[in-house]
């Protein structure tokens, strides 16, 4: 009898005690994505694909809003980025992409250093993102004949992109990014710097408003303005559309960062949209 009396004690406390481990593993997992997409609009968020997932992005600038002769830059030269992103595993992605103007050539990594949990025990997420871009327009670009060296073709970007899930509905995050050409233009910078930060507030469904700005840090000879970016993202489990006004036609942040001259102040703004599919 008292077997039975102990056996059914302890099954009594475990079955008291298990919803209260039960919640707590929940609470200590990590939190749902804080951002939808691998680019909030043209910056890298801290998500990654899961291992084997693939990602094709399609992202798309009109040219500057000048006039309703070209409806608005949509009659214009345009500037058009086709990328792929795979998921290594499922804290490393690996990317590559090819962009229209400058005719770039993008490699791009990224890793999940840390996942926001529930519970609060890691209150952010941290990722780290690093691209090497190669300019693959004719030789006369890089300076003189007897001056030109394939070196003078590469850039590369470095960055810790930090975020935080509030609620679940409002997302934001900040990346402290270093920028290094190795050839510029007279003007220009070599090594340059910009904290650029983002957030993402869901509206209706999977249906949000997303916001990008990215700080120039260093002082050029050639005045560099800010990257500013304001759009809505309209989501579906396996796509995500973004459409958004912006100052800047670059695609690849190396440029944006470097070499903007768009003074949103002065109306120099172009539409754009994202596409991003995931297979």
């Amino acid at each position: 009898m008292k077997r039975y009396l102990k056996l059914i004690s302890t099954a009594c406390i475990i079955t008291f005690l298990s919803p209260g481990i039960a919640n707590a593993q929940e609470e200590d997992s990590p939190i749902a994505p804080p951002f939808e997409t691998l680019n909030l609009i043209d910056n890298q968020t801290t998500v990654n694909p899961y291992k084997g997932q693939v990602i094709l992005e399609i992202q798309h600038r009109f040219s500057k809003i000048e006039e309703i002769a070209d409806l608005f830059g949509i009659y214009g030269s345009a500037n058009t980025r086709l990328g792929v992103s795979y998921g290594l595993t499922d804290k490393i992605m690996l990317g590559f992409g090819t962009t229209r103007n400058y005719m770039l050539q993008d490699l791009e990594w990224k890793y999940s250093i840390l996942t926001q949990t529930q519970s609060g025990k890691v209150p952010v997420s941290l990722s780290y993102h690093g691209n090497a871009v190669l300019d693959a327009r004719a030789d006369k670009y890089f300076g003189p004949e007897e001056d030109y060296q394939f070196i003078y073709r590469l850039s590369s970007l470095n960055q810790l992109i930090v975020s935080r899930n509030f609620a679940g509905r409002f997302s934001f995050q900040v990346a402290p990014t270093f920028v290094w050409f190795n050839a510029v233009p007279e003007g220009y910078r070599n090594a340059n710097a910009s904290v650029n930060v983002g957030s993402r507030l869901q509206v209706l469904g999977f249906h949000s408003i997303v916001f990008e700005y990215d700080q120039p840090l260093l002082t050029a000879d050639e005045k560099v303005y800010p990257n500013l970016a304001l759009g809505v993202e309209i989501g579906t489990s396996t796509h995500s559309f973004r459409v958004f006004v912006s100052n800047y036609n670059s695609i690849v942040r190396n440029h944006g960062i470097a070499f903007n001259g768009n003074n949103p102040l002065e109306g120099d703004l172009q539409f754009g949209f994202n596409i991003s599919i995931r297979f």
